[in-house]
């Protein structure tokens, strides 16, 4: 579906969208059709709220006109995200093809604008690759969706970071057959056309570099290990030292010899879904070729349980010489994270980290699929993720740290356990984290395992990938690197 604006409406056929606010009037209307408007308003008991429809046909120009009136709420921002997310989850598959929203009379801002074109475009996504009998009234019909009446002048910036979304919405959708350590790689290749410099390392060049916990992990697969690593400077060499995003690559976790139950165990391809955030934001930052230098490292692995596999009990040496006891394998991200961790470190001294990762099933049972959990080390650094994720709808809600649970990681054979005890299974893996950054280092992990995948519809999402964090991160670069 394409996304545009326009300085009129067009000729034609086409649906018509005016917006309302909350117990307000319609604008645009003619005479006649106001009237109906109204009536149909108090039918439906409309108020105007934000994503709030109604739905009726009118006569316009000899010809009857499907015509939506979409509640804007208190009209802000966010209010025009969740119009631009009801109209497109209204009509997708409605059979029109075109839908003209007129904002000629809302008093609408351009960011209004641009956050309703923005959730239209997301909600149009979807994944059908794999359905050879899509019934017809399930297939999409609507082509064009057209925003009249306000300046679009921002819209080219958004529209990189839709782009940016589409693509981690796509990795973290893709079966494991076909998504694997390699291939993820090969499908962030086409970031180079952006400027993005890519780096990738295989086993032989991770094990000569001593990274035992993220080949740990990996040893059990018939697929290779790799470390994605993406950087792009749009600064042209004034910004030093980048801002570090490091994600979770598990592109599929069976939980390895510590193996999970079966039911529900095919969602695990999503346990990859930080680095697929770490992906998207990279290419949404080089598609609006964001003035700030950043690098991107995803920790790609398969976690298997084959007569190779890592055993519980096994001991691993970190590439910071940090030795892990492995007491459950099935708490592998935490060590793929740790060698990224200190890759990332050591070869481009970021002052500034966030790491993200489906880590733990406990933070689900903390915050439900309403908040990431966010552990930092810095309060600053804190609060500006959390003013993000509250500007872009990808909230964040701020757990503890501290000693008393770092000792729950200790060990009697090793420097430390990969898990601690059944509570406060989020934060002993923040503060196993937390042991691989280094004196100085700004950093922040956000444990997402909640956020990635959706069971039903939401603002801008269909059932499935969500896209989450690539808007939160790309804010989070906007507001506080760039000039």
């Amino acid at each position: 579906m394409q996304v545009r604006f326009a300085d009129a409406r067009p000729q034609g056929s086409y649906d018509l969208a005016l917006v309302a606010p909350q117990n307000g009037e319609v604008a645009g209307l003619p005479g006649d059709q106001a009237g109906l408007a109204r009536d149909a308003m108090r039918a439906a008991r409309f108020d105007g709220e934000a994503g709030s429809l109604v739905e009726l046909f009118v006569q316009d120009g000899g010809a009857t006109r499907r015509l939506l009136i979409v509640g804007t709420g208190k009209g802000e921002p966010a209010d025009y995200e969740k119009a631009g997310g009801a109209l497109v989850a209204r009509l997708l598959t409605s059979g029109t093809e075109t839908l003209v929203v007129d904002l000629s009379g809302a008093n609408a801002s351009p960011e209004a604008a641009t956050r309703l074109a923005t959730a239209a475009a997301l909600r149009a996504w979807r994944i059908d690759t794999y359905r050879t009998k899509l019934p017809p009234k399930q297939q999409p019909t609507l082509k064009e969706f057209v925003i009249v009446g306000v300046n679009g002048s921002s819209w080219e910036r958004e529209r990189a970071v839709v782009d940016g979304v589409a693509l981690t919405r796509e990795l973290v959708s893709l079966p494991p057959n076909i998504l694997y350590p390699e291939s993820f790689v090969e499908r962030c290749r086409h970031l180079a056309d952006l400027g993005v410099e890519i780096t990738v390392l295989g086993e032989e060049q991770m094990r000569n570099l001593g990274m035992g916990a993220l080949l740990g992990v990996s040893q059990g697969s018939t697929r290779e290990g790799q470390l994605l690593v993406m950087r792009w400077d749009g600064t042209g060499g004034a910004q030093k030292e980048p801002v570090a995003f490091v994600g979770k690559g598990v592109t599929f976790d069976t939980g390895g010899i510590s193996l999970k139950p079966p039911p529900g165990m095919e969602d695990m391809k999503w346990d990859m879904g930080g680095a697929g955030a770490v992906a998207g934001a990279m290419k949404a930052l080089a598609g609006r070729k964001a003035k700030a230098h950043v690098v991107g490292v995803c920790g790609l692995v398969e976690n298997m349980p084959d007569g190779n596999a890592q055993r519980p009990g096994d001991i691993v040496t970190t590439m910071s010489g940090q030795t892990v006891e492995v007491l459950n394998t099935d708490a592998e991200g935490r060590l793929v994270l740790s060698d990224a961790l200190t890759w990332v470190q050591r070869n481009h001294r970021p002052k500034t980290i966030v790491d993200l990762a489906t880590l733990t099933g406990a933070m689900v049972i903390s915050l439900g699929h309403e908040h990431g959990g966010m552990f930092a080390n810095d309060d600053a650094l804190a609060d500006q993720l959390l003013a993000a994720g509250r500007e872009t709808g990808d909230k964040l809600w701020r757990m503890p740290l501290g000693d008393a649970y770092n000792k729950l990681l200790e060990s009697q054979i090793a420097d430390m356990k990969n898990i601690g005890p059944r509570e406060a299974g989020s934060i002993t893996a923040a503060q196993f984290l937390q042991r691989f950054v280094e004196d100085g280092v700004r950093w922040a992990h956000l444990d997402i395992a909640g956020m990635v995948w959706a069971a039903k519809p939401g603002t801008t999402w269909e059932k499935g990938a969500t896209g989450y964090g690539v808007r939160l991160l790309d804010r989070f670069i906007a507001d506080n690197y760039e000039g």
